[in-house]
Order: structure tokens, then sequence, then C-alpha cells
């Protein structure tokens, strides 16, 4: 495990390999599971803000699912999470004309409508960050569907910690990554 400030990195963020590979898995973590994406609270405001620029980026089904459920959810443990369609998928999710589930929050930040460019929990995505008291906890989920992205990072020679450098600095700044990098690839005793 790597302690940088007050987040301890599982040792796994450093050794697996992990790029996604949208082709072969056609994005299942948008439709996969019990709930839509994690939201932090400060997404919440977020969202609220946003969601009249982020809206015209969506499929029918999923404004529909908004204008039912609402913006999130709060879930059975106080936990807030995206609105789903049907307990599928994430309701701000849309299939492009190959099929593949892509962000329409994404997609309405890259055409500049926002500055919010997704929930940090998608951009993280294989970490996962649970919050304890003083600390955050970062892990990486294995998830069958990821396979392909395990065997495609493997071929690159890419790392978890090095595939998600953007959302990393995003979450917890430039300094912190730097320090987490040093603690990764600087040689120490036990790893010559």
């Amino acid at each position: 495990m790597i302690i940088i400030q007050e987040t301890v990195i599982s040792d796994d963020i450093a050794d697996n390999f992990f790029v996604c590979n949208l082709e072969a898995c056609k994005g299942a973590c948008c439709v996969e599971g019990d709930l839509g994406a994690p939201l932090e609270e400060a997404e919440l405001r977020i969202l609220e803000q946003e969601y009249a620029n982020i809206e015209p980026f969506l499929n029918e089904a999923g404004k529909a699912a908004i204008r039912a459920q609402g913006l999130y959810i709060k879930d059975w443990e106080g936990d807030f999470s995206t609105t789903t369609i049907d307990d599928k998928e994430c309701a701000y999710a849309l299939y492009d004309e190959r099929g593949i589930l892509k962000c329409g929050i994404e997609q309405a930040y890259l055409a500049g409508a926002t500055t919010f460019k997704k929930p940090i929990s998608c951009h993280l995505y294989p970490i996962r960050i649970t919050k304890y008291e003083g600390f955050d906890a970062l892990n990486y989920d294995r998830w069958s569907i990821c396979n392909p992205a395990c065997t495609f990072g493997g071929s690159l020679g890419v790392k978890v910690y090095q595939f998600l450098k953007e959302p990393l600095i995003r979450k917890y700044g430039e300094g912190w990554y730097g320090q987490l990098v040093q603690e990764i690839e600087s040689p120490t005793p036990e790893k010559k």
C-alpha cells in the first residue's frame, strides 16, 4: 500500500495494467451494476446548475428517467448516484452509431456546453474511492467486463495509475500525482 497525504492507495493501482477498450466492452460499465455512477455531494449542485446545458446531449429515455426520478438518486445507504433507466443504464449515457455507450455529460463538455467533464467516479474508473474519517482509500475495482481493458493495457504496457493520470490529477492535484509516480517508480531497496 502507498500512503500520500490523506490517501491510502492499493498496490493494485501501481501493479495492474489497464486501458479502456470500448470496442470490446461497448461501455458496459454504464449499464451493468445495481446503481448509477456514484456522485460526490459537490457534484449534485453541479448537476443542478448545469443540467440545462447537458440535457440537449441526452437521449429521450434518459431525459424521461430524469424527469421521473430527478437528476440523481439517494440509495439505501444514503449515498448519491446518477439516475438510471429501468434500473439499468445510466440516464446520462447514450449509444453512438457503433452501439458504444458514451457519457452525455462528457459529450456536452466536449462540445463546450458545460465545464463539468463527468462524475469523478466515472472518470476514475476502475479506481473506487472509499471515504473514511481522515483519509480516502483508493482501490482497484476488478470487474469481469473490464477484462479486455486489462489485456489491452498489458499489450500497451500501461498501468492503472498511468491510464488514470488526468482524473487522478483532477481529484487530488498535480503535486499529489507527482508523489504517487515517485513512490511507484523510484527504486527502493526492496524493488532492486
